[in-house]
C-alpha cells in the first residue's frame, strides 16, 4: 500500500521510509527470534526477544496509526483488499 499512499500523498514520503524502516527492523527482529528458538535458547533469553520486538512494534502501530489513518481512510485502492493485504 506505500507505493499507492507516496502517489496519492508524496508529502509522506520521509514518514513512509521511516515505516519501511521499522518494517526492515521488526523483520529482523523476528529473524533473530526465530534463530534463539532453533537453538533452544532460555527463557529469559526468549522473553528478552519478545520484548524487544513488542516494543518496536507497540511503538511502530502508534506512530502509523497516527502519520496515516486519514489517509488510510480516504485512499481508493483499485484492487481487492484480500489481494493487497495477504490472507489474514
Amino acid at each position: 500500500m506505500f507505493p499507492a499512499i507516496a502517489a496519492a500523498h508524496p508529502h509522506l514520503g520521509p514518514t513512509l521510509r521511516l515505516l519501511e524502516q521499522d518494517h526492515s527492523m521488526i523483520a529482523h527482529l523476528l529473524s533473530g527470534l526465530q534463530a534463539a528458538v532453533e537453538a533452544a535458547a532460555s527463557p529469559p533469553q526468549l522473553d528478552q526477544h519478545l520484548e524487544g520486538i513488542a516494543a518496536i512494534m507497540e511503538n511502530h502501530f502508534r506512530y502509523e496509526e497516527h502519520a496515516l489513518s486519514q489517509v488510510l481512510e480516504t485512499l481508493a485502492l483499485d484492487t481487492d483488499p484480500g489481494r493487497a493485504l495477504g490472507p489474514l
